[in-house]
């Protein structure tokens, strides 16, 4: 047994690498006879029962350390507790035992070994997210010790986890093993560097170790045209130690490459080891896991169900509760005290995408039509009848069980009860068992009590000179005829072009060449053509055609650089309004409004760009006038919605002319530079996705809730005359908005939560609606039932959107701060209130949170959030309001982007015909790989040095990298059909359909320029500008959560 020696002075110090875990959680125990043990990275069950809840056991059924260290050698886990995950304390190392013979391989034995459990047969898997699960080791890992590496610990979860079965796809991503490299001493471990201290164990008072603020320490990395990435040189005085595959993968902590040699003297190479990054909480197998036991049906005939996690491929059966592509809560168990949701610090928050769409395999929504009746309401609250009505009295009366009210039947409503107590014809009505249907709303419902007219589309493209220069208004007119297909025949249409004056289009079909008028006088804008202007697509087919092919000629020579931007868009809502209907409004605008002589005049603040980052940041990210906001709540007014599409090459202030966007319930696009050749694809794919999206138009949402609880806050595009009604000029299937809810009375744990969100709207066929839907969570009184049904992914989300919307009103680092407390507190609560005693140096995340340390450095990194001086204000802006309507499913990809590999030995491994999903960081990039890495904005398709020549010419058709140029390609190569070239679109073509976006490609050659671009998005690592690598923000998530318990 080989004493334990102190750290070297200036190393950092952290979780010792033998230090063996203490299993702690919840009340709630795993099943006697399923306890878990580790045995060389696989997974077993051991015999040993579970301890007591509420009971610490330690050393129980173990192999007992030296006196004074209360550390465990060789057992079971104590107590195996399911929905938590655990990192050992630091300050804590165990000796070493004598080897055993139990372990024979033909590898010299570096390590001690211990008997091992019998293996019992793996317990039937679970089907609830919040069960932990451990995580096996890969390549370059030492054997394991009681469920953790000998070397840097990993935050170890406690699950009924299944293990894998010959035959059976693996759970995790599979990495080449590797031969650990052998010690000098055996006994000799350092702890890792970059956690903080810990005063409570043997070597705590002796460990020098690294504070969080110090310049962190990281592992070298082999120079590009050294040696290549997937083969790096022996380390000196370690035989036989080689880098199988690039990523941590368990190689030894290092020091700054000191002058004299790569890897430094062998001291250095002795020292301490960091966390294995590969060891920590992983999304992909997250969700991978979440695949296996969730997808398929999903019935939503139970209150408080917690629904699959949004990457998974399931199946929607409605029984009374809104699909989770409608609607998702951050919890679906509420407490029912108010201070336990003030302690735990979860938010309480439903993310709402009213219009989204079904999957392809679920059945659309029910429309029930009513008649003169009109949807049957609640007397007191309005809520419309669901399934959250019960019928009393015989069937006369129903009570609400939002407010609890009573009231009358109508007697064209009226329907007996059966012996159960349920009407007799409710499985005939979608309202009394479906929990999302739709009525038809009758004239009370609409505008001015006069039945809606069908909504109307007008293009207003800006045709200055920089519009006509970059080939924008060639590209439109040429396309807009095919365009105008994805709309229905009978929807109306109109154009609209503009400089320094706004020109209006006569396009009645029974003229012989459509007719301009022009409105000179920009400063009192009117519609100048009552008939004509708007005519149905189908009718207009030939007349828009002429029309397109004049444009280009008329403004072909422009020498104007102006555009009236607020001018048009007024005079957009003048022609829906004197046409009495809706609609949107398609504008194309190109440079910045600064015509003395038009309203909305805006001035470049582009010199303040130096103030992003900073405090004085929200002097660029607020509008410099109160014009366009005024002008966009006349539009919302009018039920007239604005979409920007903004090619600008200099400052356009996003920040302000997409005020107009946000309130009116549009989006902002942006394409700098662009060119036709280039990006023209991108644009019309997009504009493609844009019109063939479920729409809704002059649309007012109202979100109610049972009693106890309210919704307060509002994030999203919209505009808010009161604090009820959400006003949305329109929305589509991609928008989605989130609400806070906040209790303002204590709940009872057997009544649940209610909550009803009814959307009122015009369809595109001009028909007015109602949409509702309806969700039932349940309330508790114990913290661990709240942690146990939380939805991280809708968490993120909101923190996300309440950040950016905090962004102009505090200062960037008041903002992160209260970001990272918040969490820091959410874990923090549950490490003290529902897991058992343990070590307090330990780190023990609730199963379903056991991402958020990531997932909030992936917040606290994004553009949207901490853009600083590398960006444009604009481009800052314009992230900003992209995010602010991601719904749930788009978030989760934006802050954590898929990365894949799509060529190369990992692929090759899976017969070369499906991507291989790694982690986001750039020690998975193989120089002999190609990937894809993707975040709902941007697709990447990285090429690796090394890649087979064979592959280029099959994607590319060219014989080498050299000859593929990343300047001029947006798009694979039509003319190639290889079975790789068709694969590869195929995975392009269902990324940009599941975003809903056309995303634009980039290709990037290994040590490319642009590669920097890229790296930006690998979110475990840590970045140029600073911010934490993953595990770094882990270690300080650690101890931020510390000091709260030692509050």
């Amino acid at each position: 047994m080989t004493p334990m020696m102190p750290p070297q002075p200036g190393l950092g110090a952290g979780y010792p690498p033998n230090f063996q875990p203490v299993q702690n959680g919840p009340t709630n125990t795993v099943p006697p006879g399923h306890g878990m043990s580790q045995q060389h990275g696989q997974q077993v069950y051991s015999q040993y029962p579970p301890q007591p809840p509420g009971q610490q056991h330690i050393g129980q059924n173990y192999t007992q350390g030296p006196p004074g260290n209360p550390n465990i050698q060789n057992g079971p886990m104590s107590q195996s507790v399911p929905g938590h995950a655990m990192l050992p304390p630091p300050g804590h190392s165990i000796p070493q035992q004598p080897q055993t013979q139990q372990h024979q391989t033909n590898q010299p034995q570096r390590y001690p070994q211990y008997p091992q459990h019998p293996q019992q047969p793996p317990h039937p898997q679970q089907q609830h997210p919040q069960m932990g699960q451990g995580y096996p080791p890969v390549g370059g890992q030492q054997p394991l010790q009681n469920g953790l590496p000998n070397s840097a610990p990993p935050i170890h979860t406690t699950m009924h986890s299944v293990p894998q079965q010959p035959g059976q796809l693996p759970r995790y991503p599979q990495y080449p093993q590797q031969v650990p490299p052998q010690q000098p001493q055996m006994g000799q471990n350092y702890p890792p560097a970059g956690y903080p201290p810990m005063q409570n164990g043997p070597s705590g008072h002796e460990m020098q170790q690294q504070q969080i603020g110090e310049q962190p320490r990281y592992p070298q990395y082999p120079q590009q045209g050294q040696q290549p990435m997937s083969q790096m040189p022996p380390r000196p005085g370690v035989p036989g130690s080689q880098i199988q595959q690039p990523g941590y993968g368990g190689q030894q902590q290092q020091q700054m490459t000191p002058a004299g040699g790569p890897y430094g003297s062998q001291q250095q190479a002795n020292q301490a080891r960091k966390l294995d990054p590969e060891q920590m909480p992983s999304p992909i197998s997250v969700m991978q896991e979440d695949q296996q036991s969730r997808s398929g049906v999903f019935q939503t005939n139970q209150r408080g169900l917690l629904p699959p996690l949004v990457t998974t491929k399931y199946q929607v059966d409605d029984q009374g509760n809104s699909s989770p592509r409608f609607m998702r809560s951050t919890m679906y168990s509420v407490p029912a005290q108010p201070d336990m949701l003030k302690q735990t610090m979860v938010p309480f928050a439903l993310v709402i995408n009213p219009l989204a769409n079904p999957a392809p395999d679920e059945q659309p929504l029910m429309c029930v039509d009513l008649g003169a009746v009109g949807p049957v309401r609640c007397i007191r609250c309005k809520a419309y009848m669901s399934p959250l009505m019960q019928f009393i009295d015989g069937g006369r009366r129903f009570q609400c069980l939002l407010c609890k009210a009573t009231t009358e039947v109508p007697p064209e409503y009226f329907q007996h009860l059966d012996h159960t107590g349920q009407r007799a014809d409710k499985w005939d009505r979608p309202e009394l068992w479906r929990g999302s249907y739709e009525f038809v709303a009758t004239i009370e419902y609409c505008r001015n009590n006069v039945l809606p007219k069908e909504p109307g589309y007008i293009f207003a493209i800006d045709v200055s000179y920089n519009n006509v220069k970059s080939g924008l208004v060639n590209l439109l007119c040429a396309s807009i005829s095919s365009l105008l297909d994805s709309l229905p025949s009978h929807t109306p249409v109109g154009f609209i072009t503009y400089n320094s004056k706004v020109h209006f289009y006569n396009i009645d079909p029974n003229l012989a060449q459509p007719q301009m008028v022009i409105v000179p006088d920009v400063t009192d804008m009117f519609m100048p053509i009552l008939d004509g202007f708007f005519v149905p697509r189908g009718e207009a087919t030939t007349s828009i055609e002429n029309l397109m092919a004049q444009i280009p000629i008329m403004f072909g020579d422009t020498k104007e650089t102006e555009g009236t931007l607020g001018a048009a868009i007024q005079g957009a809502m003048e022609a829906l309004k004197a046409s009495e209907r809706v609609g949107k409004v398609l504008v194309f605008h190109s440079s910045l409004p600064t015509s003395e002589n038009a309203p909305g005049k805006l001035k470049n603040r582009e010199g303040d760009r130096r103030l992003l980052g900073t405090d004085k940041e929200k002097a660029v990210l607020i509008p410099q006038t109160t014009y366009y906001n005024n002008l966009a709540q006349d539009c919302v007014g009018s039920g007239v919605s604005v979409d920007l599409y903004l090619f600008n090459n200099s400052y356009v202030d996003v920040a302000t002319i997409g005020q107009i966007a946000r309130i009116t319930g549009g989006s902002v696009n942006k394409y700098t530079y662009f060119q036709a050749d280039i990006d023209g694809i991108r644009v019309l794919g997009e504009l493609a996705l844009h019109l063939g999206r479920a729409t809704g138009f002059d649309a007012v949402m109202r979100v109610r809730t049972s009693t106890g609880v309210r919704p307060t806050d509002f994030f999203g595009h919209f505009f808010m005359g009161n604090t009820t009604d959400v006003e949305l000029a329109a929305v589509d299937s991609s928008k989605s908005i989130a609400v806070e809810v906040k209790h303002d009375d204590k709940l009872t744990d057997d009544e649940g939560v209610y909550i009803q969100v009814a959307l009122l709207y015009t369809s595109i066929y001009g028909q007015r609606r109602l949409r509702v839907h309806n969700l039932a969570l349940n309330t508790c009184s114990q913290m661990a039932d709240l942690y146990r049904n939380c939805e991280l992914d809708t968490i993120i989300n909101f923190l996300a959107k309440q950040a950016i919307s905090k962004s102009i009103d505090s200062s960037p680092q008041t903002m992160k701060d209260g970001i990272i407390q918040r969490s820091a507190q959410m874990l923090a609560t549950y490490r003290k209130h529902c897991a058992n005693p343990s070590m307090p140096g330990q780190l023990i995340l609730p199963e379903c949170l056991k991402l958020l340390p990531l997932y909030v450095s992936c917040i606290l990194r994004s553009d949207a959030v901490s853009g600083g001086q590398d960006l444009t204000p604009d481009d800052r802006s314009w992230t900003m309001y992209t995010v602010m309507t991601m719904g749930v499913e788009t978030t989760v990809h934006h802050f954590y982007p898929q990365l894949f590999a799509i060529s190369g030995p990992e692929v090759d491994s899976m017969n070369g015909l499906t991507p291989v999903i790694v982690r986001c960081s750039q020690e998975k990039l193989r120089e002999d790989s190609a990937y894809i890495l993707e975040n709902g904005i941007y697709i990447f398709l990285w090429i690796g040095s090394g890649v087979s020549p064979d592959w280029i010419q099959s994607i590319f058709g060219v014989s080498n990298l050299g000859q593929v140029n990343p300047e001029t390609i947006t798009e694979l190569p039509d003319h190639i059909t290889t079975d790789d070239s068709l694969r590869l679109k195929s995975l392009i073509r269902k990324l940009r359909n599941d975003r809903n976006r056309h995303m634009r490609l980039t290709i990037i050659r290994q040590r490319d320029k642009l590669e920097m671009v890229m790296k930006k998005f690998l979110v475990e690592d840590r970045s140029i500008d600073g911010h934490s690598s993953y595990v770094d923000f882990l270690c300080h998530m650690h101890k931020e959560i510390r000091a709260i318990l030692n509050q």
